[in-house]
């Protein structure tokens, strides 16, 4: 999925052109990805709980297909404009049910690892995507990528329909509390999924969302912060684009290549050994973007960046497995990803907000030290909700019997 997505992305602002869009139009046809996943959060967790997580995907794969579909075959603004947004609500489904489905076969003490690589499988797919894209559009034409898109989805709904769906971790979201039923082996009887509305379990847990729920916010927003600063910061800097496009790329190498010790620092010391370098490490790096002059220096800081979100990977996954309840988890994580995903594009905002207001190094700061309130938001409520905070400070006999999800609120 993520290649197909990767490979169309830098193609839909220049295909909207091609179709007659002033550059102002095409902006916001581009957007409409963004757009498409923050609309179809909270609808994605209600369609997995009814349907399930595997059929969940299976339908979102197979409407990302036709999204493609529609989009290569038609010269019309309207049709890029429409499948453009139907591919981000069905990006919102498939994401979530893909993580709700990790979550229920993972057992809490390798959770991070599974997540964290699922994170950087995403990533690595959006660096081949463009790459894929530029080949195939290179022998054909701007709709061969839509076409590899197409392909790559398919090729993702028939791995789902093929490949056997794992058993549920008897450890996996919960453990099993005093009095609570268990099977003849002595395993916890998993309790059935409630189809619990959404404003029900935003009801129920409104002081966990009021409180992580913002810290996951911030964390976002600074991620979000991150794809926009180094284009920008390069244009402001007057580099060439393919100076600019090699500096991200290098921040994007080192971006990947930290997703699996992240996770598996997560599962050995606990959550915040990872949370909290990852968020201070992305605000020092944002906080010197705007002392750098050169082509070189903004590479350094670039990879800095980098590292500092590569130290994070799958960071917000893994906190929402860990507090989400197991009945409700479907549901429970839609409101999670949006509030996820409002901050993945508030940040782009606020360099935006910063420009406008005639100081481009003023939105960077700001950002900045969005990270550094992130870092502190996660230090203060992240003990509170997870189990899986910090294990060296809790490693003990407990950890044996670690995965209940503390979802106090």
């Amino acid at each position: 999925m993520e290649i197909g997505v990767g490979a169309m992305l830098p193609v839909v602002a220049v295909a909207a052109t091609g179709r007659g869009a002033s550059l102002t139009v095409a902006g916001l046809v581009a957007a409409l990805i963004p757009i498409g996943k923050i609309l179809f959060d909270l609808p994605a967790g209600s369609l997995a709980t009814r349907l399930g997580d595997r059929t969940a995907m299976l339908i979102a794969g197979m409407v990302a297909v036709a999204a493609y579909t529609t989009v290569a075959l038609t010269d019309a603004l309207w049709g890029l404009a429409a499948g453009v947004l139907v591919l981000g609500a069905s990006t919102a489904v498939f994401n979530l049910a893909r993580q709700a489905y990790l979550t229920e076969i993972t057992p809490p003490l390798r959770r991070a690892r599974v997540l964290s690589t699922l994170a950087g499988v995403h990533r690595i797919g959006l660096f081949i995507g463009p790459f894929a894209g530029a080949a195939v559009i290179a022998v054909s034409s701007v709709e061969g990528a839509y076409w590899l898109g197409a392909g790559a989805a398919l090729v993702s709904v028939v791995i789902i329909a093929v490949v056997p769906p794992e058993r549920p971790s008897p450890t996996a979201g919960t453990s099993t509390p005093a009095g609570a039923s268990t099977t003849p082996d002595g395993r916890p009887v998993r309790p059935a999924r409630a189809r619990a509305s959404i404003t029900r379990v935003a009801r129920e847990h409104r002081r966990l969302f009021a409180t992580l729920g913002v810290a996951i916010l911030l964390v976002a927003a600074v991620r979000g912060a991150r794809q926009t600063v180094i284009p920008l910061w390069g244009e402001h800097l007057g580099l060439d684009a393919e100076v600019t496009s090699l500096v991200f790329g290098v921040a994007g190498a080192l971006d990947m290549l930290l997703f699996y010790p992240a996770g598996k620092i997560m599962d050995r010391f606990g959550r915040l050994w990872v949370a909290i370098p990852s968020m201070l490490t992305m605000s020092l790096a944002l906080a010197l973007v705007p002392f750098t002059d050169t082509a070189p220096s903004l590479a350094v800081v670039a990879a800095l960046l980098g590292v500092g979100n590569g130290m994070g990977s799958g960071i917000i996954m893994t906190l929402g497995a860990d507090v989400a309840p197991a009945d409700v988890r479907p549901t429970f994580l839609s409101v999670w990803r949006l509030f996820q995903d409002t901050g993945d594009a508030l940040g782009p905002l606020v360099l935006s907000a910063g420009a406008a207001l005639g100081s481009l190094a003023a939105g960077i700061w700001a950002a900045a030290a969005l990270g550094g309130a992130a870092a502190g938001a996660l230090r203060r409520w992240v003990p509170r909700y997870s189990e899986l905070a910090d294990l060296v400070v809790r490693r003990g006999p407990r950890r044996k019997g670690l995965g209940r999800s503390a979802t106090r609120g």
